[in-house]
């Protein structure tokens, strides 16, 4: 099924290095990975609990 999924980079990963994060977004779900693994372990969290941590983040 992720193989469907449309990866793209995180607007906080430079292109100067090789670490990045890739996120793939479904109405339900937010995906994420290394771009180093593509094939390797994946992240996927509800997207109300994404919406909730980055909100801590910026103290909203």
């Amino acid at each position: 099924m992720t193989s469907a999924l449309t990866w793209f980079k995180s607007s906080y990963s430079s292109n100067d290095g090789p670490s990045c994060v890739e996120v793939a977004l479904t109405p339900t779900e937010i995906h994420i990975r290394d771009s180093k693994t593509q094939n390797g372990p994946q992240l996927a969290v509800p997207a109300t609990t994404w919406t909730e941590f980055i909100h801590s983040l910026h103290g909203a």
